[in-house]
C-alpha cells in the first residue's frame, strides 16, 4: 500500500473522529443521573486527596473501579472542573479506539477494510454518543477491544495488560468478556491447543499485577463491605436482578442495535451474509472471530436482567469491522445487480422510516419540533441519494460516503442544536443555579435519587435522598417541617394520584419536568 495513500486515510479518519467525538463535548450540561456521578466522584477524590477510594456525597462509593475517576481527576487538574473535563477522557478513549481499529484491521485484512471499519465505527450513533458521555463505557471499550485484537495479532503479553486495565475500569467483565470470546473462538475453530502458546500462567500473574493492587488495597482498607457491595451488588445482583423491571424483555437490544448502528444498520445483514458465504479462508477465520465476539456480547446482555443502552457498546467494533470488510470487498470485486439493489432499497426504506421517526419524535417536545423536521428531512434526502447513486451509477464509494455524512450530520444537529435545547429536562444545571439564587440555604433539602448527583455537582448540596416508588416523598411531606424538595415530575404526579398535595406545599420552580417545591412549616 502506498505510504502517501495510507497517510491520507489516517488524516481523513482523524478529522472525522475529531468532529464526531469532540464537537460539542463541553456544550451540553452533564445529564442525570449518570454523568454527574463520575464528575462529582472524581472531584471529591481530589478534594479529599484520596485517589484510592471513590466517594460521593461524602461517603465511599463502590459502584465502579477507579480508572475513569482517575482520568477525570487528571482532566480536572489540567483543565479545571467543567463538563469538558468530565467528558474529555471518554472522548480520548473513543478517538484512540477509532485509530486502533484502523491499524489492526489493516494488518488483519487490508487498508481499505481498515479505513471503512474505522469510519463505520466513528460515525455510528451509539459510538460517538457514548464517546462524548462522562461514563466508563468508551474507556472499557478501548481496553477490552485492545485485549481482544491483541489476541488476533498474537500479542499475548499486551492482551493480559489490557485485560487488567479493563478490570480496573469496570470490574470482572474486563477479563471475563475477552477470555470467553477467545475461548469460544478457539473451541469453534478446533484450535484449543493454541492456549498452550498464550503463556496462560504467567499471563494471569501479569494480569493480577496490573489489576490486583487496587482491589487488594480496597479490601485492606474497607474489608468485606467493599467485596459485598462491589462484587455482590454491582456485579452479581445486577446480572441476576433487574434494576429496571420494564426493560426485562428478550428483544430489548434489537432496537438499541438498529438505532445505535445507524446510519450503517442497513448494511449489517448483507455484510454478515458476505462474511460467511463470500470470503476467502483466511478472511473467514477472522470474520468468524468477529461474529463470535459480537454474538457473545449480545447474548450475554440479553440474558442479563439489568439492561442499559450502553451495555452492548463492546459489540460495535466487530460489527463495524464486518461492515468495513464488506465495503472494501464491494469496492474491489464486481457484485451482482442484486447486491446493489438490496443495499439501495434497504437504505431508502430505512432512511425514510427513521427520518419519519425523527419528525414524529421531535413533535413530542416543543423544543425539538423544528430540529426534528430538519433532521428528518435531511435523513430522507440522503437516503434517496444513496439509493439513486447505487441504482443509477453503481457507485459503492459515494454511497458509503453518504452513509458517513449522515452520521456526521446527525451528530452535529443533535449536539449543536437539539441537546442544548432539551438539556433542562435531563440535567440539574439550571435548576441547581435557581436553587442557589432563590432558596434559603439553611432550610433542609430533600432530593429525588435520580437528581441527587446533578444537584451535588452543580449546587454542592446533596440533601436527603428520596428513593423512587418507596413512599419516601410522601414521608418527607408528612413530617411537615419547613423544607425544599427537588423532584422529577414523574414522582410528583405519582404522589398526586395517591393523595392530595398538602396545603402548605408550593411549586417554587418547574423546568423541564423537574420541580423545586417548598413546604412551609406547619
Amino acid at each position: 500500500m502506498d505510504k502517501q495513500y495510507e497517510e491520507k486515510s489516517i488524516a481523513i479518519i482523524v478529522v472525522i473522529a475529531i468532529i464526531t467525538i469532540f464537537f460539542g463535548i463541553g456544550g451540553v450540561p452533564l445529564l442525570d443521573p449518570d454523568e454527574p456521578v463520575y464528575a462529582e466522584t472524581a472531584r471529591e477524590m481530589l478534594f479529599e486527596r484520596d485517589l484510592l477510594s471513590p466517594r460521593i456525597f461524602g461517603d465511599y462509593w463502590y459502584d465502579k473501579p477507579p480508572m475513569y475517576y482517575w482520568l477525570v481527576a487528571l482532566a480536572q487538574t489540567i483543565f479545571g472542573d467543567s463538563e469538558f473535563s468530565a467528558r474529555f477522557p471518554a472522548g480520548v478513549m473513543a478517538f484512540l479506539t477509532t485509530l486502533m481499529v484502523y491499524f489492526s484491521v489493516t494488518k488483519v485484512f487490508n487498508e481499505r477494510a481498515g479505513f471503512w471499519s474505522s469510519i463505520v465505527l466513528t460515525t455510528s450513533i451509539e459510538f460517538f454518543y457514548l464517546g462524548k458521555a462522562a461514563v466508563t463505557d468508551s474507556t472499557l471499550l478501548f481496553f477490552m477491544t485492545a485485549a481482544i485484537l491483541s489476541f488476533l495479532h498474537k500479542k499475548y503479553w499486551l492482551m493480559y495488560i489490557c485485560m487488567g486495565l479493563a478490570t480496573l475500569t469496570k470490574g470482572p467483565i474486563g477479563v471475563v468478556f475477552p477470555g470467553t470470546i477467545i475461548f469460544l473462538y478457539l473451541l469453534f475453530m478446533g484450535q484449543l491447543r493454541q492456549i498452550m502458546q498464550m503463556h496462560v500462567i504467567r499471563g494471569i500473574l501479569l494480569y493480577l499485577l496490573v489489576a490486583g493492587p487496587w482491589y487488594y488495597a480496597m479490601y485492606t482498607v474497607h474489608g468485606m463491605d467493599f467485596i459485598n457491595t462491589f462484587l455482590g451488588f454491582h456485579n452479581i445482583t445486577r446480572f441476576t436482578t433487574p434494576e429496571h423491571a420494564s426493560r426485562v424483555t428478550f428483544w430489548y437490544y434489537f432496537p438499541v442495535l438498529i438505532v445505535g448502528l445507524f446510519p450503517w444498520t442497513v448494511l449489517l445483514p448483507q455484510a454478515i451474509y458476505a462474511s460467511i458465504c463470500d470470503s476467502r479462508i483466511d478472511d473467514m477465520r477472522n470474520l468468524v472471530f468477529m461474529l463470535i465476539w459480537a454474538g457473545f456480547v449480545f447474548v450475554f446482555f440479553t440474558i442479563c436482567k439489568t439492561k442499559l443502552v450502553s451495555y452492548i457498546l463492546p459489540m460495535f467494533p466487530p460489527l463495524a469491522i464486518i461492515i468495513g470488510w464488506n465495503i472494501s470487498q464491494m469496492l474491489y470485486k464486481q457484485r451482482s445487480n442484486t447486491s446493489y439493489n438490496v443495499w439501495a432499497v434497504g437504505a431508502l426504506m430505512f432512511f425514510v422510516a427513521l427520518g419519519a421517526g425523527f419528525i414524529v419524535g421531535g413533535r413530542q417536545l416543543p423544543e425539538l419540533e423544528l430540529g426534528g423536521y430538519v433532521l428528518g428531512a435531511i435523513t430522507i434526502i440522503i437516503g434517496i441519494g444513496i439509493a439513486a447513486f447505487l441504482i443509477m451509477y453503481r457507485d459503492i464509494q459515494l454511497a458509503a460516503c453518504l452513509h458517513a455524512l449522515m452520521g456526521v450530520v446527525v451528530m452535529v444537529i443533535a449536539f449543536g442544536f437539539l441537546l442544548p435545547e432539551v438539556a433542562p429536562r435531563f440535567s440539574m444545571k439550571s435548576m441547581a443555579a435557581y436553587y442557589l439564587e432563590h432558596a434559603r440555604q439553611d432550610v433542609p433539602l430533600y432530593v429525588d435519587k435520580f437528581l441527587r448527583p446533578g444537584m451535588m455537582y452543580y449546587a454542592h448540596r446533596h440533601g436527603t435522598e428520596m428513593l423512587p416508588q418507596t413512599g419516601a416523598f410522601a414521608e418527607a411531606l408528612r413530617e411537615g417541617s419547613h423544607k425544599y424538595i427537588m423532584v422529577r415530575g414523574l414522582e410528583y404526579r405519582r404522589l398526586l394520584k395517591t393523595q392530595p398535595a398538602p396545603g402548605n406545599l408550593v411549586v417554587v420552580k418547574e423546568q423541564g419536568d423537574i420541580y423545586l417545591l417548598e413546604q412551609k412549616g406547619e
